[in-house]
């Protein structure tokens, strides 16, 4: 006989295992903040000439609402630097995605590097 609160490793291994399925399944029905749909066409940002002079780099993440044929509706900087949020909407405003069902908002990142 086992003593009050010892369990094999059998059922600690399957306590676990539920314990899994139940937080994949949770996560699995939460909505997404992001969909994902296939870009066909992307457009490089013009660079803004006053980041550029005062070497301002990185990445800008632009939320991108895109209609069911593919076309971008709306397009709005969500993280980044405020100097390159215009320039990285602009272009993504441009950008094809692949058709879908819906309209959906899909998250995006536009990169900004000085090229010497």
């Amino acid at each position: 006989m086992r003593p009050y609160g010892f369990h094999s490793v059998r059922h600690v291994a399957a306590a676990l295992c539920n314990a899994a399925a139940v937080v994949l399944l949770l996560t699995l029905s939460l909505p997404a903040h992001g969909d994902e749909r296939a870009v066909k066409t992307r457009v490089s940002p013009v660079y803004p000439e006053i980041a550029k002079r005062m070497k301002i780099t990185g990445e800008v993440k632009v939320e991108a609402t895109v209609d069911p044929d593919g076309k971008v509706t709306d397009a709005k900087a969500i993280s980044g630097s405020k100097s390159l949020s215009p320039a990285a909407e602009d272009a993504v405003r441009k950008w094809k995605f692949v058709p879908g069902p819906d309209v959906t908002h899909v998250d995006v990142s536009v990169k900004f590097e000085i090229n010497q």
